[in-house]
């Protein structure tokens, strides 16, 4: 608990009322970072930060307003607060804005996230310099002689954030982030150049996968793009790699916002209770889990994190309705967004899958495309490989898959056991039947 920020905060909200607002929030972040990457063995990218910065919402006689500032010093706190309350005084009234009723606190879980790593925050200038070294080595030796160019990278920070409100909530939560990456270009035949990365994020520094492994892996995916070509158009089953299941999950989650809901540009509007996938579609929002990306123990309004099951055996349970939205469409409110997403996983690995599928594609990765969270409608080009009887047979490249999210998730007839681990969305590979893959 950062006891400083904290006084900063109780300062800040009781200067708001001196100076006139009915109520506010203030919410203060503080990170420090440093970005290392490298390209032909040399660096190329070394940044390093530290930055703080004050977010108050202000909340005067029906009218609100929100504003920043990355000054911190009180004297020119003072003077942002009292011009941050007379703006206000400007603005137009929303009889939907205010703080939440304090039933909605709750009592804040006493536990630990795991969020934090001491060994992150301490990691030296040598470490980050070795590390990206040896992930760049480690691509470089893979690729061989087919390699145009490989950058590898590394980013570290620790952060911390304490939000108040004048109408009783405080909380704090702190943490560590340390993100691995490579990425390569390689020449195939003609004039195509494929690319392909691996990377890992985790909370924990002993949680990184062994860097020649993250080298190894970007040039191994990028050698597997060798030979892409169409496909004639059919049906065709496709499984979904389970790191890139979050391409088309999210233009999903979109839709259940409480913002798309009350606007009517959701295709899930009035879709409560109601059937929205196959059984095998199950979706579960998770902050509790320990040492993952998107665990918290409060949301931005300061509600009680709670664990909840979004959709049940394609079977649509909850929206991500947030206070403001909640008044406006005369309802509970739940969350305002997604902490860990959790797609249960499966038996079986995708080689098993693909044994008993005969022919499809496994797709790999997503190019472009475009999706509409009012009608449900989507169109991306895809990736991946072509395989038959369990064995995968050629690269596939510039081809698509289009259709409506509704529909579509219908088709899901089979989880993997695969989550995927280094995301907030901890998604398995999942197998959809009976697809339209458009190619020549």
């Amino acid at each position: 608990m950062n006891n400083k920020l904290l006084e900063l905060a109780e300062w800040t909200i009781k200067t708001a009322k001196n100076a006139g607002a009915d109520d506010c929030r203030v919410t203060i972040n503080g990170e420090r970072f440093v970005e290392i990457s490298y390209r032909e063995r040399k660096p190329e990218n070394i940044k390093e930060a530290s930055t703080k910065s004050l977010y108050i919402e202000i909340f005067k006689n029906g009218k609100y307003s929100g504003q920043t500032t990355s000054d911190l010093r009180k004297e020119a706190l003072s003077n942002f607060i009292s011009n941050a309350v007379r703006m206000t005084d400007l603005l137009a009234k929303d009889p939907y804005r205010s703080l939440p009723d304090k039933k909605y606190y709750g009592s804040i879980e006493n536990i630990d996230l795991e969020l934090y790593d001491e060994k992150i925050k301490s990691i030296n200038p040598e470490d980050r310099h070795k590390l990206v070294q040896t992930i760049e080595d480690a691509c470089l030796s893979v690729g061989g002689s087919k390699v145009i160019s490989v950058e590898a990278g590394t980013y570290d920070s620790s952060f911390e954030m304490v939000m108040m409100t004048s109408n009783g909530f405080s909380g704090y939560q702190n943490g560590t982030v340390l993100y691995a990456y490579a990425g390569m270009t390689a020449r195939d035949e003609g004039d195509r150049r494929p690319n392909g990365y691996d990377y890992a994020l985790v909370m924990k520094k002993s949680e990184l996968p062994n860097p020649i492994d993250i080298g190894r892996n970007a040039a191994k995916r990028t050698l597997d793009l060798f030979g892409g070509k169409k496909i004639s158009s059919q049906k065709l089953p496709i499984i979904i790699e389970n790191r890139v299941v979050p391409r088309i999950l999210n233009g999903f989650i979109s839709a259940m916002y409480g913002r798309s809901i009350q606007q009517k540009q959701s295709f899930l509007v009035d879709k409560k209770n109601q059937r929205i996938g196959s059984e095998k579609f199950t979706l579960i929002d998770d902050p509790f889990i320990k040492g993952s990306q998107g665990s918290k123990l409060f949301d931005n309004d300061g509600f009680a994190s709670k664990k909840r099951i979004m959709i049940e055996n394609g079977i649509l349970k909850e929206y991500y309705i947030d206070w403001y939205y909640s008044r406006k469409m005369n309802c509970e409110p739940t969350t305002g967004s997604p902490s860990n997403i959790i797609i249960p996983k499966g038996n079986r690995s995708i080689e098993e899958i693909m044994r008993d599928l005969g022919k499809g594609i496994l797709i790999t990765d997503f190019i472009g495309g475009n999706s509409n969270s009012t009608t449900g409608d989507f169109s991306v080009g895809i990736i991946g490989k072509l395989f038959e009887k369990g064995e995968l047979t050629q690269s596939i490249s510039e081809m698509n898959i289009a259709g409506n999210y509704l529909e579509f998730c219908q088709k899901l007839i089979e989880v993997g056991n695969d989550p995927f681990i280094y995301s907030s969305q901890k998604t398995p590979s999942l197998v959809f039947n009976d697809v339209m893959v458009s190619g020549v």
